[in-house]
């Protein structure tokens, strides 16, 4: 496989010229969640900006959001059949947002029920024209290395994640899933072989439940590992990772992973800011309702807004609904409100009782927006995130300070470096504590008007419009993404002429 680089002097054309015949083919595979799509879309959109060639493989149910993504591109979407009667996973579910539970038991035979699909990948694989240079699969599809090694082309992998949640995680166990279950439970400090801490990065002290999930059983533990041990020898033994990042943003940490962990980082974000603009209609009238009622907060001259949303995957309880309800109203801020719309409709009356209480200041909308054009919205100046990669972003690079409210993953860690790395945000903290406490009124009440208002939100806000601008220039031509994206196509061309 090399008649689509013969040479260097081609090979730099392919990448430089502006008319050149597609010289370059990349394959993008994400795992089944809106979380872990999203970065490849952008990653679509930035290497279809560079005229390379992009199939985008997904499945069925899936489709839809895809090709609104990439509608007027000339991006190629392949459909792969989902695998039928997995376990513990209903009849035309192919997504974890439509899952009965995220629980850990559930998602990792989700994942590992994916494998099923390996077939009919090598395949579409075998198929593909103009053959593949390299694929850029999700983590969690760790069986896909072993598909584009058949056929000589490099993998990288996606997490989604940043460097400093993936070094930190290195340093704590070294690579050994084993020890994420053979170390005791501490709920006050995690306990490593250096003490209080982390080993590499002593200044970053962590509580248990700011990290991994206890496994409540023998068959969890076995699902576990078994998940964690193939997705760590797969990244291992790719080509390299990308990351949606950039590296003036966490230097430390990409430093720390080129140089002890590897397969090397190539950080080419903040993805989000290369993605072309939304090509949807917004058929939807709340669609345009948040966008006309955002433009009035201007208008009227209340144009500060609290930006509210916890992602697609998490569930908060009805109690939980109550208090932040209640801290909204006592905060007297204005908030726009995202709300799953799955959980919306069973907690309906709640929601409608609660809009009429709020009336002009609150707004509640039910469903997916598009996060990134609410953040860029003048009267935005505040985002109350669970702290997923993606959202962390998408505000940093809107120049929107965080308050950090993690609810799962590997959430913590981003809220820690959030507040405590970039200080770019403030953090909630639940009643007693721990990571899925319930956060009560006052704190949601208190934290927001400080973010808002106070003197540390004042400070952060600054921090983070900074490191917006350093976000901007690091995806222009010249920099540091731009220079990383470039390196990458070059050397998997490389790779792909040997």
């Amino acid at each position: 496989m090399g008649s689509d680089c013969n040479n260097t002097n081609n090979m730099t054309s392919t990448l430089s010229s502006n008319n050149h015949d597609h010289h370059i083919h990349a394959v993008l595979f994400p795992f089944m969640a809106k979380g872990h799509t999203i970065p490849l879309l952008h990653l679509a959109h930035v290497l279809l900006n560079r005229h390379v060639t992009v199939t985008f493989l997904t499945t069925p149910a899936n489709r839809p959001f895809i090709a609104q993504s990439l509608s007027g591109t000339s991006a190629a979407i392949l459909e792969l059949p989902f695998p039928e009667n997995m376990p513990g996973v209903p009849a035309g579910v192919e997504g974890t947002d439509a899952l009965p539970s995220v629980s850990m038991p559930v998602l990792h035979t989700f994942v590992l029920g994916t494998q099923l699909m390996k077939p009919d990948l090598d395949r579409a694989l075998e198929n593909i024209q103009p053959p593949v240079s390299f694929m850029v699969s999700d983590g969690f599809l760790w069986w896909t290395l072993d598909s584009a090694s058949k056929l000589g082309f490099p993998r990288l992998v996606s997490y989604g994640m940043s460097h400093y949640s993936m070094a930190v995680f290195h340093s704590l166990f070294n690579g050994k899933t084993s020890a994420l279950h053979e170390q005791e439970q501490d709920d006050n400090n995690m306990e490593t072989e250096t003490g209080t801490g982390v080993p590499d990065f002593p200044w970053i002290k962590l509580a248990r439940n700011e990290f991994f999930p206890r496994v409540k059983n023998d068959e969890e533990e076995s699902i576990a590992l078994e998940f964690q041990s193939k997705t760590i020898e797969a990244s291992s033994n790719s080509f390299g990772i990308i990351f949606n990042s950039f590296y003036e943003l966490e230097p430390v940490f990409v430093d720390y992973w080129n140089r002890k962990v590897g397969p090397k980082s190539w950080p080419v974000g903040p993805l989000c800011l290369h993605a072309m603009p939304s090509n949807s209609t917004k058929t939807e009238s709340r669609a345009d309702d948040v966008h006309q009622w955002l433009d009035e907060k201007i208008e009227k001259g209340s144009s500060s807004v609290l930006y509210v949303a916890f992602g697609s995957q998490a569930t908060v309880s009805s109690e939980q609904l109550r208090e932040i309800a209640k801290g909204l109203v006592d905060s007297n801020v204005n908030f726009l409100w995202v709300v799953r719309k799955s959980q919306a409709e069973e907690c309906i009356k709640f929601f409608e009782g609660f809009e009429n209480r709020v009336k002009n200041r609150g707004m509640v909308v039910r469903g997916w927006v598009d996060q990134m054009e609410i953040l860029n919205h003048k009267s935005v100046k505040g985002f109350l995130s669970h702290c997923g990669w993606n959202s962390v972003m998408e505000s940093i690079s809107a120049g929107v300070p965080i308050l950090a409210w993690p609810m799962g993953a590997e959430q913590p860690l981003n809220a820690k470096m959030v507040a405590e790395e970039m200080k770019v945000g403030l953090r909630v903290k639940s009643c007693d504590g721990s990571l899925n406490g319930v956060v009560k009124s006052e704190e949601v009440s208190t934290m927001v008007k400080e973010l808002m208002e106070g003197e540390k939100g004042k400070e952060v806000r600054k921090n983070v419009e900074e490191i917006a601008v350093m976000g901007h220039k690091a995806v222009e031509e010249g920099g540091s993404s731009w220079e990383a994206l470039d390196s990458l196509l070059k050397e998997a061309c490389k790779m792909q002429m040997q």
